[in-house]
């Protein structure tokens, strides 16, 4: 890594001067860790916040007496807009500096969390939660696209491992922090707490981000896409809403209009865009071209598909098909998650070196135990315990640690830099709309079967069905990751 990348560069840069690395800790070392840190407390902020309020619903709606309608917009309000707004707040990253794009966000971010805390009624508490999404949907782009300016080599590998690390960890402490905040009742705030610890936190990132984090943009500064942006975010929510609602809502005739429209809106958004290719475009459409972003993102398209098709399913198979109670079924959720992070942290200490095959052996590992898992849960039925499940469910955590990180390093390993954040944005945007297709895929693969029905029989069944679902989505997964480098090459064009 390069130690001038890391200190305050002037506005506007573009590619940091190499210099000749130290054998012996430096205090640009020190500087570039700090960096890192700040950057990934941005990233754990985000994730943390999407499922930190969901052990806290229960006293949420108790205290603002909120609806299930209202209790549904708690999630919805806040992963709306982040989906919505990620393409265009990784191009606001591109054109007025990523380190100000990022500390702008992050502002709103914390100013939005003490909203939320001190909130008394359920109108008031969306509300704010819309604006977190907002700061994050500007803040996040820039965290991949910042670790793709800063570091390079060895180092870059090891920050995108620790990137990955960071997802492992936010998905045990989010509803771990969420139940013992609002348990804890701390100053008699019952769950604000759960969201003003954000205020703390959002300060430090603030003022370390300032005076550790390089400032870098395209050379050339240039104007926003407006036409483009609300294009994009039209398009964005006319395809994710109604996949997000359409269960819920019994798929109305509404949804497959809605649906329609978004394919449509997605068209004319791309026609726009290809016309603007020499003009400012939001969207830099040759990234495409370069296979292993393209393939890349394909892959981390699926990620979040399997994912959002796994994770509501297996809650679900744990209550109802075994009879676990919610504490049991958060332990087994803590068991992947401890074996997703074996799985990042050795991702990051691999340092790159097995480029394409690092993810791509998470995902057969994976694939492997989901097919152990399957086979236990046909032989075992009603019987299976936590105790006999814990092995195929931490090789499943562990095989899924070594595709994050390593798959965002290596798609945006030859993205210019002048691209970092269109193309962070984008790639947020995937798995997102990942999580939203398999979501909305339970439907077909698991409700369709058991009907809603609480039958143990019918729910286990559904469930088999659905771990062949994933293990063929984790099988397509690994061949596109044959788009990625088979060597480690983390420079960019």
């Amino acid at each position: 890594m390069s130690s001038s990348a890391l200190d305050n560069e002037p506005e506007h840069t573009t590619t940091p001067t190499p210099t000749r690395p130290s054998p012996r800790p430096s205090k640009m070392a020190l500087r570039a860790w700090i960096a890192l840190l700040v950057l990934l407390t941005a990233e754990l902020m985000n994730m943390l916040d999407q499922s930190v309020v969901l052990t806290a619903l229960p006293a949420i709606q108790e205290s603002t007496g909120a609806g299930p309608v209202e209790v549904q917009w708690l999630t919805t309000a806040y992963s709306l807009p982040v989906a919505v707004g990620l393409i265009t707040g990784g191009r606001l990253g591109d054109i007025y500096g990523r380190r100000r794009i990022l500390l702008i966000g992050t502002a709103v971010f914390t100013a939005a969390s003490l909203l939320c805390g001190l909130a008394t009624g359920a109108g008031v508490l969306i509300g704010a939660r819309l604006l977190q999404g907002v700061g994050v949907a500007v803040m996040l782009p820039q965290v991949l696209a910042t670790l793709h300016v800063t570091f390079e080599g060895q180092n870059r590998s090891k920050a995108f491992g620790l990137y990955g690390a960071v997802l492992a960890i936010a998905n045990v402490l989010g509803p771990v922090l969420g139940g013992v905040l609002t348990q804890a009742d701390l100053f008699g705030l019952s769950w604000g707490p759960i969201f003003l610890v954000n205020v703390p936190v959002g300060l430090a990132v603030l003022l370390l981000g300032r005076k550790f984090i390089s400032e870098s943009s395209v050379r050339k500064a240039d104007r926003l896409d407006l036409v483009g942006m609300l294009l994009s975010s039209l398009a964005i929510v006319l395809i994710l809403f109604p996949l997000s609602e359409g269960h819920a809502q019994g798929w109305p005739l509404r949804c497959f209009v809605m649906l329609a429209a978004g394919v449509l809106a997605l068209g004319v958004f791309l026609r726009q865009q290809l016309c603007r290719q020499g003009s400012s475009p939001l969207v830099t459409l040759s990234l495409f071209r370069v296979r292993q972003f393209s393939g890349g993102m394909a892959a981390d398209l699926l990620h979040g598909l399997l994912c959002g098709l796994f994770f509501m399913t297996w809650t679900l198979y744990l209550q109802r098909g075994l009879g676990m109670s919610p504490l049991e079924a958060a332990v087994a959720f803590v068991l992947l998650s401890v074996g997703e992070l074996g799985g990042a942290t050795v991702a990051a200490k691999s340092a790159g070196r097995f480029a394409r095959r690092l993810p791509q052996t998470g995902a057969l590992v994976a694939t492997a135990a989901m097919v152990a898992y399957g086979l236990q849960i046909g032989g075992h039925q009603a019987d299976l315990t936590l105790p006999a499940m814990t092995a195929p469910v931490v090789l499943i955590g562990f095989g899924l640690g070594m595709v994050s990180g390593p798959l965002a390093d290596l798609s945006l390993a030859r993205v210019p830099h002048k691209d970092a954040g269109s193309a962070s944005g984008l790639f947020n945007t995937a798995i997102h709309l990942g999580i939203a297709l398999g979501t909305a895929l339970t439907a077909v693969v698991f409700f369709a079967i058991t009907g809603g029905s609480p039958d143990g029989a019918v729910n286990r069944d559904a469930f088999v069905t659905v771990l062949w679902w994933v293990g063929g989505l984790l099988a397509l997964m690994w061949a596109l990751m044959f788009c990625l480098p088979k060597q480690a090459d983390n420079q960019a064009d």
